[in-house]
């Protein structure tokens, strides 16, 4: 799919499914800025808080470009279908779609120890101005070994493997999806500098080859290793990337 132009958000998105576009990068002039609750809030009151941090940064809602999510436990497929339209719903409301398509990159997993009991908003991304001749930023969406645009059980990579072998065939998909949305955003994995890995299961056989190895120079910043599980049941690992020069907490 080709990149959108979203006007009003100074960025360029990659369309994804109904929930969530795939991933976004800043227009010329702008970048894209990280921000972490370090108190995760529930979800609907964490929208809210964007809703008022973007107004006093002088930002549309339209500047909003990624969402990250923590859950109790993964959903069911109806249950992440039922939460997601719910989800939809409220950005469409505040008029961030284009062409009735949703621009916002996400991510959403369920943490293992201590994991909230509603969903609570963890981060967002938005634009702002920046001098222009900076090279661009952006975020790449939260992806498990499902392939693109499929949401059903039976898409799932190594359906129920979770052997050596069944996650290194899972991780290496996953990694192959990165790189198609990174490509599609028009970067590359020299300019990114966050590698998150979502998983219950040990990322230390995984990261030498599978994962540090593969994205070359990038490598030197390392990978997060997040204990947590996808968003839906039987998915057991999933990524999230980005490149960005501004990186804040909130809270």
């Amino acid at each position: 799919m080709p990149l959108i132009d979203h006007p009003e958000g100074h960025y360029r998105f990659l369309p994804g499914i109904a929930p969530y576009s795939c991933g976004a990068v800043s227009s010329p002039g702008y970048e894209i800025v990280h921000v972490t609750f370090q108190r995760p809030l529930a979800y609907r009151q964490g929208l809210d808080e964007i809703s008022k941090y973007l107004t006093a940064q002088k930002r549309p809602k339209a500047a909003l470009c990624g969402i990250e999510l923590r859950s109790p436990k993964p959903f069911t497929f109806p249950g992440f279908a039922a939460f997601n339209a719910e989800y939809a719903t409220i950005l469409q409301q505040w008029g961030v779609f284009v062409d009735g398509v949703n621009p916002v990159a996400r991510t959403n997993v369920a943490p293992v120890v201590c994991p909230p009991t509603t969903p609570v908003l963890y981060g967002f991304s938005f634009t702002r101005a920046c001098p222009a001749d900076l090279p661009a930023t952006f975020v790449v969406a939260g992806a498990g070994e499902l392939p693109e645009g499929v949401l059903s059980r039976d898409g799932i990579v190594a359906l129920g493997d979770t052997s050596a072998e069944g996650l290194k065939i899972k991780s290496q998909f996953v990694m192959g999806l990165m790189e198609s949305r990174l490509s599609g955003l028009g970067v590359d994995w020299s300019m990114v500098n966050t590698v998150d890995v979502y998983t219950a299961h040990s990322l230390t056989p995984l990261l030498p080859e599978i994962v540090l190895g593969r994205i070359g120079a990038a490598s030197i910043h390392g990978a997060l290793w997040h204990y947590t599980r996808p968003p839906i049941e039987e998915i057991e690992y999933e990524m999230d990337v980005r490149g960005t020069r501004t990186n804040l907490y909130l809270g």
